[in-house]
């Protein structure tokens, strides 16, 4: 089943023509990888299917159903997730301050939906008390993650999870998105560069070049460095 139908999907900063005319579909369960240089529009892109930037042209839907003009709150609640660049915890909330945060739209008990999560996360239990300022950047960015889940998104869009974490860090989010992905159905579309990571967790990758979708290549050819060289501009 397709789960995210994107067609002819087109953004700008004012005159600034960012992306032009992206098409493709993520399948339910999936997850995809996107790569490309950096300024080729991969985080527009992503802010641009959660309705944080307005699309100028073409279509995106969800579960069949044309979100293109719907605002931000209103994709997340039909079960878009977003996990942006940088993590955007709330520094100054306590962890579980700021997984309450996400679930306010449901008004559902901690029971309900912070329980759960953290039994996916459990690396967070002991750290509920604790200031997210305080946290490591490996564990904030859990506590992204996790504060995402607490949305209950059916597809999640990440952000260049991996930067500026630690390896050990980056295992664990390795091993919990699979595991979310098999144990909840979990659908993800990845904007990442560290090739290790992206390898692990996508079924297939899309290169992005000047706001255009050109290539979808498999995770195995990343492993080529004249590949790697030719669209993101670093070695594999």
């Amino acid at each position: 089943m397709t789960l995210l139908a994107v067609t002819d999907l087109a953004a700008a900063y004012g005159r600034i023509q960012i992306l032009n005319g992206i098409s493709f579909a993520v399948a339910e369960r999936e997850f995809v990888g996107i790569l490309g240089h950096n300024g080729m529009g991969k985080t527009t892109l992503l802010k641009t299917l959660i309705g944080a930037v307005r699309a100028t042209g073409g279509q995106v839907q969800f579960e069949g159903r044309d979100v293109t003009d719907l605002p931000a709150y209103r994709r997340a609640r039909l079960g878009i997730g977003y996990v942006p660049q940088g993590r955007e915890i709330f520094p100054t909330l306590s962890v579980l301050e700021n997984l309450r945060m996400a679930t306010a739209i449901f008004g559902a008990a901690d029971s309900e939906v912070i329980e759960p999560v953290l039994e996916d996360f459990p690396r967070l239990k002991a750290l509920l008390d604790r200031p997210g300022g305080a946290l490591s950047g490996g564990e904030q960015q859990l506590l992204a993650l996790a504060r995402c889940l607490c949305g209950r998104p059916r597809l999640i869009l990440l952000d260049e999870p991996t930067e500026g974490i630690q390896p050990s860090i980056i295992e664990e989010i390795v091993e919990r998105l699979t595991m979310l992905r098999d144990r909840r159905g979990l659908t993800v579309v990845l904007v990442e560069q560290n090739l290790d990571f992206i390898r692990a967790l996508s079924q297939r990758v899309l290169i992005i070049q000047k706001g255009r979708i050109t290539q979808e290549v498999t995770p195995e050819r990343l492993a080529d460095a004249t590949v790697v060289s030719e669209f993101i501009g670093v070695s594999a």
